[in-house]
C-alpha cells in the first residue's frame, strides 16, 4: 500500500503571518499522525517563512511517524538534517528564493555533488529521495548517485490531467518502469489531489509514498483536517480494491 505523507509547510505558513503559536505547528502533525497520515513532510526554505528549524527539531521528538526533510542540499540545511536524522531525506534544486518547486535534479550534471551528498547522509542512517522530472535517464542517473529512491515532480501531471489523464501519466509511467528496472523506491509529489491521485496510484500502483501538502491543507479548509486526511486514505485504498 502507498503511504500518505503530509506536507505541513502551509500550517506553519499561516502560523507565521501572525506570529505566536497560533495554529500550533507540532500539535497539528501530531493530529495528522493520529488521523492516518504514514508520515509528515517539512521543506525548511533559508528565509524561514513556513517550517522553522527549531520546528523540524521538535518534530523528530515527538513524532512515530517517518519524517521526511525535503531541500536544497546546501549550508544550514545539511547541518539540519544530519543533527536531526530523519528517516528520509528528498533532495530538491531549489534556488533560494523559490516560490516552490519548479524541477527536478539533473542527475548527470550533478552526479558528483549528488554522489557526495547521498554518501553523507547515508552515513547517517538516513534514506535518500532525488526529486527528478519524469525522464528516465534522470532516474537511471539517481541510482547513479547511490539513491535510495526518485521522486517524481507530479506538477506537469497534475497540470494536464484535465485534459488527458492518459497522455499525462505516459511520461511517470515510464520513469517509473525505469525506477523499477533499477531497483529504486519511488515516490511521488506535487499538485497531486483528491481529484487525480486515485488515477495516478491505479496507473503506477507501485508508488511507495506520495507527499501531498498543499492540496490537502486547502482541502481542510472546507473538510476539516480529519476528515479530509481519510478522504486521501481513501482515494489511496480504492486503487487497491
Amino acid at each position: 500500500m502507498t503511504k500518505l505523507s503530509v506536507n505541513i509547510n502551509k500550517i506553519a505558513l499561516v502560523r507565521n503571518a501572525r506570529g505566536g503559536n497560533r495554529p500550533d505547528v507540532v500539535q497539528a502533525a501530531l493530529d495528522i499522525e493520529r488521523f492516518g497520515a504514514d508520515g509528515i513532510t517539512v521543506h525548511p526554505r533559508p528565509d524561514g517563512r513556513h517550517i522553522r528549524h527549531d520546528d523540524v527539531r521538535t518534530l523528530k521528538k515527538v513524532l512515530t511517524c517517518e519524517l521526511n526533510i525535503e531541500g536544497n542540499p546546501v549550508g544550514a540545511f545539511v547541518d539540519l538534517v544530519m543533527e536531526v536524522r530523519p528517516a528520509q531525506v528528498t533532495l530538491v534544486p531549489d534556488a533560494p528564493d523559490a516560490l516552490t518547486s519548479s524541477a527536478g535534479w539533473n542527475t548527470v550534471a550533478n552526479r558528483d555533488f549528488l554522489t557526495d551528498i547521498t554518501a553523507r547522509f547515508h552515513e547517517r542512517g538516513i534514506r535518500v529521495s532525488i526529486f527528478v522530472d519524469p525522464v528516465p535517464a534522470m532516474v537511471a542517473g539517481a541510482r547513479a548517485c547511490g539513491a535510495d529512491r526518485v521522486e517524481l515532480y507530479t506538477e506537469a501531471f497534475a497540470r494536464c490531467y484535465p485534459a488527458g489523464p492518459e497522455a499525462a501519466v505516459a511520461p511517470y509511467v515510464a520513469a517509473a518502469e525505469e525506477a523499477r528496472r533499477q531497483g529504486l523506491g519511488l515516490n511521488a509529489g506535487h499538485d497531486l489531489s483528491l481529484e487525480n491521485l486515485r488515477y495516478y496510484l491505479q496507473r503506477i500502483p507501485w508508488t511507495d509514498e506520495v507527499s501531498i501538502g498543499h492540496a490537502l491543507i486547502c482541502d481542510a479548509l472546507y473538510y476539516g483536517l480529519e476528515n479530509t486526511v481519510q478522504l486521501y486514505r481513501r482515494e489511496m485504498r480504492a486503487e487497491h480494491d
